[in-house]
């Protein structure tokens, strides 16, 4: 009989990028790279476990713009021809690694990877990997949560309250389209909570959710049990906290597991190692290097000397960090136990893409905890967050207050001196967006195609992504070409209703390239 719960919750989402307009496009490689090194890693992980009928538990958000790429006829074939691409230059590395027994060992890593990854996508799963997830939540392995329609910052609708509604709304309809079910969680995108738009979430059936450590320990009144319990909204929505402890050891950048020196070292790719006359073909059209997904070296230490990777030392290290995870988790259990009256649930989310993309030892690491876990120890069981709401169905009513996981906990991330000219455009987007919905509530034909892309464009332009780019400084360019693109198609839909100069071609030509939610009602917004 366990004394406390470890809830794990990858939280998976990349924004709704496609482009069919342009034969090669740099941005759709980030989904490319996340199935190649997280997704499909990742499912092998969860299908161990259930071959092997580990009794185990574990929540995953699939975010709604991650899951209509992942069923995207297009995006599929163009992943598959960049595998291909990728199994290409790997075949070219064995060649030329050959009398290099330490590189050589790596590029049969990497040729195995891809492999295995062609035929897991092609044969076991038929290219439908939002499928094979379903599929393990029917099983019992998985509980798939779901977050808002294009990962909108929440917080920052505050003034146009039927704008989060709809991001909420929506999010929960494209999870029904996809799993044929409701879900029972919620991943708030960047663990961004307002107080009083729980109602929402209420209203679409949500359960629970989870806000950042400092959101549930500042709540009102202050929580019993800290961050180890969750507590109720007026709503009746469960609020869980994340573990500022479990956090750290995964996500600190300098006392975190990922940094090890044994790890793979991320920034050093063949494509910007190698000549560029040998690596052209597997690089941007235009010559621009980008990163293929072979890396030869070892973090090693704060050096540009990196030695070459040792996969066996790798291994071995993950076994080992797993083994401190579970210690420090049962040590922590000892002190909670002693204190509290009711069983703790220590709560640890991560960003998905950390396990294999960003840390590529991810994968194993958490494949060994969960056995060390489940056959290792007794004090500490496996638990999704609907699971705990099960057995403890009375808590505390409290309201937790308004924060994020981003710097500083609060909304400067998407709201500083680098993003802050995009929110006037959003407000008013969404007071005409409102305005539309209430002025034609029963339009058919072109209008209601019309109406239904205005929708699409409106959150499309509201993804979390775009302020979050433009602050961190990466792809900045493309950010705000993004979200002024959605902006001005919005503004020019509105413009030809409100005209009555509906120009249908057009039309049609927004909906083949913004194609997400094609079950979108305008009328969410009303």
């Amino acid at each position: 009989m366990s004394q406390g719960y470890l809830a794990f919750i990858l939280h998976a989402h990349l924004p709704f990028i496609r482009h069919p307009e342009h034969d090669y496009f740099l941005e759709e490689h980030w989904l490319f790279e996340a199935i190649n090194e997280t997704y499909l890693p990742l499912l092998r992980v969860f299908e161990g476990w259930l071959r092997d009928d580990i009794p185990v538990r574990l929540t995953i958000s699939l975010t709604p713009p991650l899951l209509e790429m992942l069923r995207d006829n297009l995006l599929q074939e163009r992943y598959s021809r960049s595998l291909d691409k990728t199994l290409e230059l790997t075949y070219k590395e064995l060649d030329r690694t050959t009398g290099n027994p330490e590189y050589q060992r790596v590029a049969l890593m990497y040729r195995d990877l891809f492999e295995t990854n062609k035929h897991d996508f092609h044969n076991r799963y038929h290219r439908d990997l939002v499928g094979a997830f379903a599929r393990l939540q029917e099983a019992g392995i998985l509980e798939i949560i779901t977050s808002a329609a294009t990962h909108g910052f929440l917080p920052l609708m505050e003034a146009a309250p039927a704008a989060a509604r709809a991001q909420i709304i929506q999010g929960v309809n494209t999870y029904q389209k996809h799993f044929g079910r409701s879900p029972q969680g919620f991943w708030l995108p960047e663990c961004g909570f307002a107080p009083g738009q729980d109602r929402f979430l209420a209203e679409a059936g949500i359960k629970y959710v989870i806000v950042d450590t400092h959101g549930l320990l500042f709540a009102a009144p202050r929580p019993r049990y800290g961050s180890f319990a969750p507590v109720y909204c007026r709503s009746g929505v469960a609020a869980f906290a994340r573990d500022m402890e479990t956090s750290k050891q995964v996500w600190s950048q300098h006392e975190g597991y990922p940094g090890d020196f044994d790890y793979r070292e991320f920034y050093r790719d063949i494509g910007y190692d190698l000549d560029w006359e040998y690596i052209k073909d597997y690089i941007q059209p235009n010559g621009e290097r980008i990163h293929t997904g072979i890396k030869y070296y070892r973090i090693t230490g704060r050096t540009p000397d990196k030695q070459v990777y040792n996969p066996d030392w790798a291994r071995d290290k993950a076994a080992l960090h797993a083994g401190n995870f579970l210690f420090n988790r049962q040590a922590q259990l000892r002190h909670l136990t002693g204190i509290m009256d009711r069983k703790p649930i220590i709560v640890a989310p991560y960003d998905m893409e950390l396990f294999g993309h960003w840390w590529f030892e991810g994968p194993q690491w958490l494949d060994y905890v969960v056995r060390k876990t489940v056959y290792d120890q007794s004090e500490l069981a496996l638990v999704t967050l609907s699971d705990y709401l099960q057995e403890y169905p009375r808590n505390q009513v409290a309201t937790p207050t308004m924060s994020s996981w981003g710097w500083k906990g609060y909304n400067e991330v998407w709201l500083n001196g680098s993003n802050e000219w995009l929110y006037p455009y959003l407000y008013d987007a969404a007071l005409k967006m409102q305005e539309l919905a209430r002025d034609y509530p029963a339009a058919d034909g072109v209008l209601r195609r019309a109406l239904n892309q205005a929708a699409r464009e409106l959150l499309l332009a509201q993804s979390s992504d775009w302020a979050f780019i433009m602050k961190t400084g990466t792809v900045i360019e493309y950010a705000r070409r993004r979200f002024k693109t959605h902006i001005n198609r919005f503004t020019g839909i509105y413009d030809q209703i409100k005209e009555n100069r509906l120009e249908e071609q057009w039309i049609a030509d927004l909906e083949a390239k913004d194609n997400i939610f094609a079950d979108l009602d305008y009328r969410l917004y009303a």
